[in-house]
């Protein structure tokens, strides 16, 4: 059995990955697994990521596995039995959909997360750290500088700006254009959607309850992730399995506003990596940003995809704006490089290929339509 070392102690723990049968926290199972650990599922298969209900085949036979969900308080309490490390990968994720799931959104992610954190705080237990998967989404629009003014913090682009087709942001001071660069974990965190509060009040929570309990507690504010695994199906998804589920059934990957909006696109091998750090690294706490500090527009991310498979399909540039939607965020990872020892190992040429080769005997469903057809009745679109 493979151990390793945490802080001057080698040692080998049970862990507990919520939302272990999904596409991040399967990964990091498999890692766990294969370095050593004993390692316990905690997910509920959520039809709109496994549409058929079961557990999926790439799921390591080498963890337990317990279905259930984390609004149900004793299965939780059962699953967290002999538990040393948790990973609360756990959560419904979606920014449109969020806008009008709230009760669903709220009662998984803030209700689930309290219902870990209430049989943390209450019941006997021997867990040493929590880890908890936060987002980006919670900083709203990412950082800017102004050439005058120097950085600010800018706010969701007005309705009226976006109908001109207007899509860059301005200084809230003196109304200049202002230019998007790397975003801190010092930046305020203004969220645009019910999932981004969500997520920012999971974050807080555990980092709160981590502090009155003296547990060390991790936030890894993940970017945009992609790789393998990552539902073909679900189309509230990341947008590159979106894209390419649109793709493989030949249509048209659809890019809102010019496609020139940026954002920060890192493998889930790397977010798996930071993981794994942020457990070994034994008194470490505190908030991380986990990405590859490098913008690539939407736009160029359909392109990309489509070249790769090979099939000759633009994308659809809409020139619609989604509300709630921002222009730029992109990672400043240095805290994660400094602290962590984080350094981003897979490059978006080779991220991609596997995102290829892994697709072509993915199954997939394209429901983008029906997604799009439900924002517009919503009036999100």
């Amino acid at each position: 059995m493979v151990t390793i070392r945490r802080g001057s102690k080698e040692t080998m723990e049970t862990c507990l990955v919520t939302g272990g049968a999904g596409f991040i926290g399967s990964f990091l199972v498999d890692e766990l697994v294969a370095r050593g650990h004993r390692v316990r599922i905690y997910d509920n298969l959520d039809p709109q990521v496994h549409p058929d209900g079961e557990v999926p085949d790439y799921l390591n036979s080498d963890a337990e596995f317990i279905r259930g969900d984390m609004r149900d308080y004793d299965r939780l309490q059962t699953a967290l039995k002999g538990i040393d490390v948790v990973f609360h990968q756990a959560a419904v994720v979606g920014v449109g959909q969020s806008q009008y799931q709230i009760k669903r959104y709220v009662d998984v992610n803030i209700g689930g997360t309290a219902n870990l954190l209430d049989l943390i705080a209450n019941t006997p237990n021997q867990i040493t750290k929590i880890i908890v998967a936060a987002s980006m989404s919670s900083y709203g629009e990412g950082q800017y500088e102004c050439d005058t003014c120097g950085l600010v913090n800018v706010a969701l682009r007005e309705e009226a700006q976006m109908m001109q087709h207007d899509w860059e942001p301005r200084c809230p001071v003196c109304h200049s254009p202002v230019h998007p660069c790397p975003t801190d974990e010092d930046k305020r965190q203004d969220c645009n959607s019910i999932y981004a509060i969500t997520k920012k009040t999971q974050e807080e929570m555990v980092v709160n309850i981590g502090m009155t309990y003296g547990v060390p507690a991790v936030a890894l504010r993940y970017f945009n992730v992609y790789g393998p695994r990552q539902s073909l199906s679900n189309p509230y998804t990341g947008v590159a399995a979106i894209f390419l589920s649109r793709i493989k059934h030949d249509h048209p990957p659809v890019v809102y506003e010019d496609g020139l909006q940026t954002r920060d696109f890192v493998s889930v091998h790397d977010i798996v990596q930071a993981n794994l750090l942020a457990m070994e690294t034994e008194s470490l706490a505190g908030v991380f940003n986990i990405g590859t500090g490098q913008p690539r527009t939407i736009g160029s991310i359909a392109e990309t995809l489509s070249t790769l498979y090979g099939k000759a399909i633009a994308p659809e540039i809409t020139r619609q704006f989604r509300k709630g939607d921002i222009r730029h965020c992109i990672a400043d990872i240095r805290h994660a490089e400094t602290q962590l020892g984080y350094t981003p190992r897979v490059s978006f040429e080779a991220g991609m290929q596997e995102l290829i080769q892994w697709s072509e005997t993915a199954e997939s469903s394209d429901q983008f339509e029906q997604a799009r057809r439900e924002l517009q009745q919503h009036g999100l679109v």
